[in-house]
């Protein structure tokens, strides 16, 4: 749906800055803030003229920002890590019907972090309950881990793009 795309924006040295709506990646471009680095394949269009929204921008100037050392810590950002994919039976889902898990269950002293919990569909995560994967006869697709800003970068665009950013970025 095209009022939900997210537009990627650099920074001049084509550094990773954020994501920003693709309106507000239009209203950079017709200021003159940002450079159109790759377009995506929707338009949109007015009475005279059609619009190509951009996929990756960058900043004309650069500007100084104090980077996180981390990705945040959130649902959205656990199931983009899992890529969708329910980490029981290793099928994907639309977010809505994903829950997240605790692979050592808070019931058991688990602890809410990355290296403890996956996405888990609501069928395996019944089948599994309060107990560990070994407990339930369960095995993970894969271990959880706990990505790093460019990891998680990357995972971002090979879902929305189906390439990295060094990928993306050749031109």
């Amino acid at each position: 749906m095209i009022s939900t795309e997210a537009v990627i924006v650099l920074n001049a040295g084509y550094e990773f800055l954020g994501l920003v709506s693709w309106q507000r990646a239009m209203g950079l471009l017709f200021s003159g803030k940002v450079e159109v680095i790759k377009e995506s394949t929707r338009v949109i269009r007015t009475v005279t003229r059609t619009f190509r929204i951009p996929a990756v921008i960058r900043l004309v100037k650069f500007i100084r920002q104090i980077y996180r050392r981390e990705v945040p810590f959130s649902r959205k950002n656990i199931l983009t890590r899992d890529a969708f994919v329910c980490q029981y039976c290793g099928r994907e889902f639309p977010s809505g019907d994903l829950t997240i898990d605790h692979i050592i269950p808070k019931v058991q002293g688990g602890d809410n972090k990355w290296t403890n919990v996956v996405a888990c569909c609501r069928a395996c995560n019944i089948k599994k309950g309060g107990r560990t994967p070994r407990q339930a006869g369960m095995q993970l697709v894969r271990k959880p881990f706990k990505p790093t800003i460019m990891e998680f970068i990357n995972l971002y665009l090979e879902r929305k793009f189906g390439m990295g950013l060094s990928e993306l970025l050749e031109f």
